[in-house]
């Protein structure tokens, strides 16, 4: 896809209509069987997306960063008209590979932001990723429940796993200033996952004492407002190597988290946990 002119960009950019600062979303999405269970998770999902909707200024435009899309060597944003629906995960009942989300893409304003934004590590353009992506679950899952009719179109951003913490949260403070353009900014993994950890038949909120130490210590900085301090998660030692083996599930609050007035209090929710080594705790700014 060949990168816009200086001179086309800002009229895409302008399609984006001027609006209220819209609110930051970092969603605990947890199993894939959320997307169709029927549990406290998801009513609160569709709650909270049929409040969206109610505000004097819905969102025009979603941007989701999902802990399920990881590329190396650069960031990318999707760039179909119709993305697909990417059922990335195994073992699970039929039910779940039959869930469509057809919202549409943007391949217009996805080109003007891939040139608005900049790499933090090198300060070039961000790619655009045509046809390979769509939405993974971490996307779709939490989406379908809020945004059932699918009418808002969504933009899928990937994160750089090469890269450290602190240039995702870089990155997201570049996309605050996509909040006054009507774009509602949603990251989506987990504050704690540890797959290997996971104990199935675990009581409801039952948690191991490492996953609530990490939990308690991002909760609390979130709530002080210290979310500069988010990126030294590691710092943490043995209870952060616990909560993240890997961390791709932690990257995408570092995306919302930036996107964050200083002066925006948190309103936090689902504030539980699923298999005991999963935290499902949420966060609502604006």
């Amino acid at each position: 896809m060949t990168p816009l002119s200086e001179a086309a960009l800002q009229p895409v950019l302008q399609a984006l209509k001027p609006s209220p600062t819209m609110p930051v979303l970092f969603v605990g999405h947890g199993s894939p069987m959320n997307a169709i269970g029927d549990n406290a998770w998801r009513r609160k999902w569709q709650a909270l997306g049929a409040d969206l909707l109610k505000r004097a200024a819905p969102p025009q435009l979603i941007l989701c960063i999902s802990a399920h899309w990881l590329t190396r060597g650069g960031w990318q944003i999707t760039g179909m008209a119709q993305p697909k629906t990417i059922h990335d995960f195994g073992g699970f009942p039929q039910e779940l590979f039959d869930q469509q989300y057809p919202a549409p893409g943007a391949p217009a304003v996805a080109a003007s932001l891939a040139q608005e934004l900049k790499s933090p590590a090198t300060g070039q353009p961000l790619g655009i990723d045509p046809s390979e992506w769509g939405f993974d679950h971490g996307t779709w899952s939490v989406l379908k429940p809020m945004f059932p009719q699918a009418r808002i179109p969504v933009l899928q951003l990937s994160m750089d796993y090469s890269r450290p913490p602190a240039e995702h949260y870089a990155l997201g403070q570049q996309l605050g200033k996509l909040r006054s353009r009507g774009v509602l900014i949603v990251g989506s993994g987990n504050i704690v996952h540890n797959l290997r950890a996971t104990q199935r038949e675990a009581a409801a909120n039952a948690a191991y004492d490492w996953a609530i130490a990490f939990d308690s210590t991002i909760q609390a900085q979130i709530a002080k407002g210290q979310l500069d301090a988010l990126p030294n998660f590691q710092t943490q030692g043995e209870t952060a190597r616990l909560a993240h083996p890997t961390y791709e599930h932690y990257l995408p609050l570092l995306y919302a988290a930036g996107a964050v007035r200083s002066t925006e209090m948190p309103q936090f929710f689902n504030t539980g946990f699923q298999s005991a080594s999963i935290s499902m705790r949420s966060v609502l700014w604006g």
